[in-house]
């Protein structure tokens, strides 16, 4: 239930606060008081784009707030799944700041337009005598007869089948177009792939040639730096080996008369063996040392072949050389599995298209069975609405296409007098007419819909008389299930209401702005007998306003 409203700085409005209540409430006023702005601004919090032009004063924030008690609507889910704070009294906010950038708030926590639109979808339905255009859309007839069949959990299951669905057609086109393309390319994929292979690449080789090819550069200087280092090594008398001999020798005699000598001694001892160790591998690695230019030749053109893929592939490591000899490996696999990776995904869509058939039919079975209550009831209401010949009829066909509500193709035509033929609504119907449909599918729909409020903005423009009556009375019992507000010009209609507001226009110190307020009992008396007879205001059409009334 919509409990409150207010508006600052919004159009002709500086600062407006209205309290609702359940049951029929009745909005009446001059031409151009006002009543347009107060629903733009309604229509601002509950999710429209702003406008900064209808902003008052444009130094300042328009700021409009609306208070909902939504305590027996359970939209706990909702709040948690949006990070919202949830409390059985919810105040949605929406501010305009003065540099035009907008804001939204629940429950003073921010959110998007996105969010606000899907939570006061759940609060309230605003209907203006312009979406009686509704009534021809394919999209919201479905809406109708769905709330009817109580289709809400068999659609929510087909909408995620659906999309499933349709990303794996997605699915199934973008492996195509991949194949097609990688078919193209196989024959270059390969060659490049063969290419790799062929050169055996493996980890650190690069690194090993790389070192092999320097010590191969230099071997006449290794050799003849070795050389000279066993000719410093092994001279008879003045050669290192010879005189490291010596100091030993000298050592281990005198090693016996403290522990000192004897540990220098060991220690000697140990460089010695050490030292005839590496004169010993100098020795065998000076004579291994051969320049080989068939060795060069072959280190040079394997290292060669390296950098030549590495350029070419616009890399600099054999590991990154690997990953693209893999990366082909996968492409050329692709085109060899296309047809098993194909039928694979033909066959989840076949399995997918089947679960589709079995969720398609309980929505066709269903809506089958709410038609004809829906032809009855609407047929029963219109004719308390003074459209007594008017015959509907529901067809409802089933198609072999998926769509986004299941396989059938729906269309609501009416027959306005007895005998004629069936043609759809906005061939046959009036204006007038359009209106008292919608308004007769409203009421049907609020039986069956958990909707907490409905505004009916001017609905019953272009009738008149009796009709009137009727659809005050039609109001009146639609406020049994839900808050409904209507805006009205009707006297008829609005004597009806169980809550009666004013909108009107001040002015003050030259600035005119629009307000609302509740009518006591003598203003709602006073304001019916001005609905009747204009301004001035007879005894006749206070009479006539007490009648409305009783």
């Amino acid at each position: 239930m919509l409990a409150s409203l207010s508006i600052k700085n919004y159009a002709l409005i500086e600062n407006l606060k209205v309290d609702f209540k359940d049951g029929l409430s009745i909005i009446t006023g001059e031409t151009g008081a006002g009543k347009s702005i107060l629903m733009g601004g309604l229509a601002l919090v509950l999710g429209k784009r702003a406008d900064t032009s209808l902003v008052y004063d444009k130094a300042k924030k328009c700021v409009i707030e609306a208070e909902f008690q939504i305590g027996s609507y359970h939209l706990e889910l909702f709040f948690k799944e949006n990070d919202l704070d949830y409390d059985p009294w919810v105040i949605i906010r929406r501010e305009i700041l003065p540099n035009g950038k907008s804001r939204t708030f629940v429950n003073d926590t921010p959110t998007n337009l996105s969010v606000l639109n899907s939570l006061t979808s759940q609060l309230i339905d605003i209907h203006s005598q312009h979406e009686t255009l509704q009534l021809s859309d394919p999209v919201y007839q479905f809406h109708i007869i769905d709330a009817l069949a109580d289709n809400t959990i068999n659609l929510n299951e087909y909408h995620t089948a659906f999309q499933e669905y349709k990303l794996m057609l997605k699915g199934l086109e973008e492996i195509k177009q991949s194949q097609l393309q990688a078919q193209k390319e196989y024959d270059y994929h390969l060659f490049l792939w063969e290419e790799l292979n062929k050169a055996a690449l493996k980890v650190g080789e690069l690194e090993d040639l790389e070192k092999d090819l320097e010590k191969l550069s230099h071997i006449e200087e290794i050799k003849s730096n070795l050389s000279g280092v066993l000719e410093l090594s092994e001279r008879e008398s003045l050669g290192v080996l010879s005189q490291l001999s010596d100091i030993n020798h000298q050592l281990s005699r005198i090693g016996r008369y403290a522990e000192l000598y004897e540990s220098l001694s060991d220690r000697m001892k140990s460089l010695l063996i050490e030292f005839k160790d590496i004169t010993s591998e100098i020795e065998t690695e000076n004579e291994n040392l051969v320049y080989d230019p068939a060795t060069m030749e072959k280190v040079e053109n394997r290292l060669q072949l390296l950098y030549d893929l590495q350029k070419k592939h616009q890399v600099s490591t054999i590991e990154e050389l690997i990953d693209i000899r893999e990366l082909y490996q996968l492409k050329i696999e692709e085109v060899d599995n296309a047809d098993e990776t194909i039928n694979l995904k033909v066959e989840e869509i076949k399995v997918a298209e089947e679960r589709l058939c079995v969720l398609c039919d309980k929505l066709h079975k269903r809506r089958e069975k709410a038609i004809p209550q829906f032809s009855g009831q609407i047929e029963k209401t219109l004719a308390g609405l003074e459209m007594k010949n008017t015959r509907f009829r529901v067809e409802l066909s089933e198609t072999s296409e998926f769509m986004f509500n299941g396989r059938d193709h729906l269309q609501f035509l009416m027959s306005s007098d007895k005998g004629k033929t069936f043609e759809h609504m906005k061939r046959v119907a009036s204006g007038g007419e359009m209106s008292r449909i919608m308004l007769a599918v409203k009421s049907i729909l609020s039986k069956y819909s958990n909707l907490p409020a409905i505004i009916f903005d001017e609905i019953d423009t272009g009738v008149s008389g009796e009709v009137s009556n009727r659809i005050a009375e039609l109001m009146l019992a639609m406020s049994k299930n839900m808050q409904v507000i209507t805006i009205t010009h009707l006297p008829q209609v609005a004597a009806k209401g169980n809550h009666h507001y004013k909108v009107f226009k001040k002015e003050q110190e030259e600035v005119i702005s629009s307000n609302i307020k509740v009518l006591n009992p003598d203003e709602r008396l006073v304001e019916l007998a001005e609905m009747l007879g204009g301004n001035k205001i007879t005894e006749s059409a206070i009479a006539h306003a007490k009648q409305l009334l009783s």
